[in-house]
């Protein structure tokens, strides 16, 4: 038998070097030029593209349009995470009158998004109708993983900005409530467009039903974990052990228990965090456990955004200047033009509008959203909806990630 080479180069550990040296790059570089937080989030996918194109060795990563299922799981782990540290981060919920903007970005500027990137997906871009409802579903959200520059910060931390508190909130309701587009663009994929046979039921059912149940759970799954937390027993609380693994296994446990049952698990953990957060809200456990759920979430997020980069790629060989205009319309106009329309009115200044109309991150939630529905229909025009998803989600971190900053540190000190 012959001898293995000494210094032979292992593929799975030059995969391991180039994380390591990806993810250390992107937060170290910026800090050579400003000290504000590193825009990390678009260097780790502008490295892991470069690394993919210039490294030889470095192992395939799964292609998301033959493999959906890993990225699925994964997105999926890392929204369930950071919708459960959104809701923690919020502090006070009153006076209700603060949640206003909020619920006219999620009433209104989140069906009007869809709605347009629909009419132009059919219109401008050639898609299915099916495929254009998805596309909308997919991309109205704004990410809460991405979304950590122009959010409230961790708990017990006051100062809570309106226009935080609105992107803060925002991000960790509408992934859940962008879940009835989702199942009517596949509804509309299998049965087609006949609203007389399924609008009734997609309405009781993917609509109230499952938000209702999402609530009902997120609140029953915050109480059952505080209790178990800060009550019993009350000479040995959990919560003193400052281990916060517990937690993120109630979180677990509330997500799969209420998809078990048909809710949507987003909006679960997103008010399960939302409801934890008001018992016992001194006690410093809540910010170990906002803290732990935060490493969590920024590791997997680290791996899911090099992964994205690396199959750039692939996916934008099937991209069309089509689809570089429908991802610039969306940014850039459709977003924020939906978000001002729907705070017009509102206690907000013109400033304070113009900050949460522009600044709707898109990221892993996307992700995420079309891994799922690729796993349950054939769409026609799967190959153009990750190219231009891919090329959003670039678009986004971009532009998003180093103005963001400037932008907030303008309002704050306005």
């Amino acid at each position: 038998m012959q001898d293995e080479p000494l210094f032979a180069l292992n593929s799975y550990h030059i995969a391991l070097a180039v994380i390591g040296l990806t993810v250390i790059a992107a937060r170290w570089l910026p800090r050579l030029v400003s000290n504000r937080e590193p825009a990390s989030a678009p260097l780790m996918i502008l490295f892991g593209a470069a690394a993919t194109l210039v490294i030889p060795g470095l192992p395939t990563v799964p292609d998301p349009r033959q493999a959906p299922l890993p990225w699925e799981l994964v997105s999926e782990l890392t929204v369930i995470v950071a919708l459960f540290g959104t809701g923690m981060r919020i502090d006070g919920l009153r006076p209700w009158r603060r949640w206003m903007p909020t619920v006219r970005m999620l009433a209104i500027a989140m069906p009007l998004t869809i709605l347009a990137i629909a009419l132009l997906g059919v219109g401008l871009a050639g898609l299915t109708l099916a495929g254009a409802i998805l596309l909308g579903a997919v991309l109205a959200p704004t990410d809460p993983v991405l979304a950590a520059d122009v959010q409230v910060g961790p708990p017990q931390e006051g100062g809570e900005h309106p226009v935080r508190f609105t992107l803060t909130t925002e991000a960790g309701l509408n992934d859940g409530l962008a879940f009835p587009f989702v199942y009517l663009g596949l509804i509309v994929a299998v049965e087609g467009v006949n609203p007389g046979a399924w609008a009734l039921e997609w309405l009781l059912r993917d609509v109230v039903y499952r938000i209702v149940l999402g609530v009902a759970m997120g609140w029953l799954g915050g109480r059952a974990l505080g209790y178990i937390l800060f009550s019993v027993p009350k000479d040995a609380a959990l919560a003193e052990t400052g281990s916060g693994i517990i937690a993120l296994a109630g979180v677990l446990l509330c997500y799969g228990s209420t998809e078990l049952i048909e809710g949507y698990g987003f909006i679960a953990v997103a008010v399960m965090g939302l409801t934890l957060r008001r018992i016992e809200t001194e006690h410093h456990f809540h910010r170990r456990l906002h803290d732990f759920s935060d490493s969590i979430e920024h590791a997997l997020t680290a791996v899911l955004l090099i992964a994205l980069g690396s199959v750039m790629p692939l996916l934008f060989v099937d991209l069309r200047w089509v689809d570089v205009g429908m991802a610039a319309l969306l940014i850039l106009v459709i977003r924020p033009l939906a978000g001002w329309v729907a705070l017009w009115g509102s206690d907000l200044d013109r400033r304070s509008r113009a900050v949460v109309s522009v600044y709707g991150v898109r990221g892993i939630g996307s992700i995420y959203y079309l891994c799922y529905a690729a796993g349950h229909v054939d769409f026609a025009n799967e190959a153009q909806l990750w190219s231009l998803i891919a090329l959003v989600i670039l678009i986004s971190t971009i532009l998003h990630g180093f103005s963001v900053g400037r932008a907030m540190d303008g309002l704050e000190d306005a």
